[in-house]
């Protein structure tokens, strides 16, 4: 029946079911590859992390482990891992616990040395800070540091909390790109689309400092949004707001395109869950419905080359980056000198 009724927000779920035990397997926060010749697998990469909150805790970078990208892992617990069919069997259930690593810079024992690591049990968070902060290394790199990048990955706290974590320190680049590719969606749009459409009223100076801002929190210079097929709920609706105050281009795909909404589930008695569509959105003239069924159309067209993504190359971020280095030739971000001060000696 929900499915019958074709909109973007309805789901079923939970309920009396029995529930597989879930086994965690430890992971090590690191791409590990095995070395052919030897047997044994090798760190190809370490992924950094901010070890301080364990949500995006990376182990290998841990203080007192002595591991580095490129060394062997000869063995897990005193396992050789030249033995195993996948060095993984040898990290289940080891998530939050000490395990110790054989390693060497060669796949032999000589020079070895053990190490000891507490593995995390997800991944997923080191990897979006990666991701993250290697698209502010792209467009700093490509902008002369220039330009400001922005992920949002959802319209909800996780999301707020990374736009604030990295819009304010950007507020002196001369443009913004805002990056909404995979929002989940959420309900603060208009939160971030009202600091997106800050402008400038005046210019502070305090003596012997600097021309400010005023209001504080602005970005003078061009804004740039990207979104993709999965920017999804009030991930359509932000890239609808941005195009009507006229914060800048929009460049992607046409996002999803589900924006009638949900509040809570009826109370079932097995404790299960069914979400239904209770409201929507139509356009300010009034004449149609908007954004569900087809989502938001960017203003440029980028797909992504699947192939070219997954060795690093971002299409659609690289088109950004040319409008918002294009559009800087016309707008540019300067603030005027402060006048001649008056002279009350006249």
């Amino acid at each position: 029946m929900i499915g019958e009724i074709n909109s973007g927000h309805t789901y079923v779920g939970g309920g009396d079911k029995p529930k597989a035990e879930r086994i965690q397997t430890g992971l090590l926060g690191a791409k590990i590859e095995r070395d052919a010749k030897s047997g044994y697998y090798r760190i190809a990469k370490i992924l950094k992390g901010q070890n301080w909150d364990k949500q995006v805790r990376s182990p290998l970078t841990e203080i007192g482990v002595n591991a580095k990208e490129g060394d062997y892992i000869l063995a897990v617990d005193g396992k050789p891992t030249n033995q195993m069919v996948d060095i993984y069997e040898a990290l289940v259930n080891t998530v939050g616990k000490q395990v110790k690593l054989k390693l060497n810079a060669e796949p032999k024992e000589a020079g070895a040395h053990e190490t000891t690591v507490i593995p995390t049990g997800d991944e997923q968070s080191l990897y979006y800070y990666n991701w993250v902060q290697t698209n502010i290394e792209k467009v700093s790199k490509a902008t002369n540091g220039k330009i400001g990048y922005v992920h949002v990955p959802d319209m909800g706290v996780p999301g707020l909390n990374e736009f604030v974590k990295y819009y304010y320190p950007q507020l002196r680049k001369e443009g913004l790109i805002i990056d909404c590719r995979g929002n989940g969606g959420g309900d603060v749009s208009q939160q971030i689309i009202e600091r997106l459409r800050r402008e400038i009223a005046m210019i502070d100076i305090a003596r012997n400092g600097s021309p400010t801002i005023d209001p504080d929190g602005t970005v003078l210079g061009p804004k740039v949004l990207l979104i993709d097929e999965f920017s999804a709920s009030d991930g359509d609706i932000v890239a609808y707001r941005f195009r009507q105050a006229k914060l800048g281009k929009i460049i992607g795909k046409r996002s999803w395109g589900g924006v009638v909404g949900i509040r809570e589930s009826l109370p079932l008695l097995d404790g299960g869950f069914l979400y239904r569509p209770e409201f929507s959105c139509y356009d300010i003239e009034g004449k149609e419905w908007i954004i569900e069924g087809h989502g938001v159309d960017p203003d440029i067209v980028v797909d992504n080359d699947p192939a070219k993504e997954f060795a690093g190359e971002d299409e659609q971020l690289n088109r950004a980056i040319q409008q918002a280095l294009d559009e800087m030739k016309t707008k540019p971000a300067k603030l005027a000198p402060p006048p001649p001060y008056p002279d009350k000696s006249k």
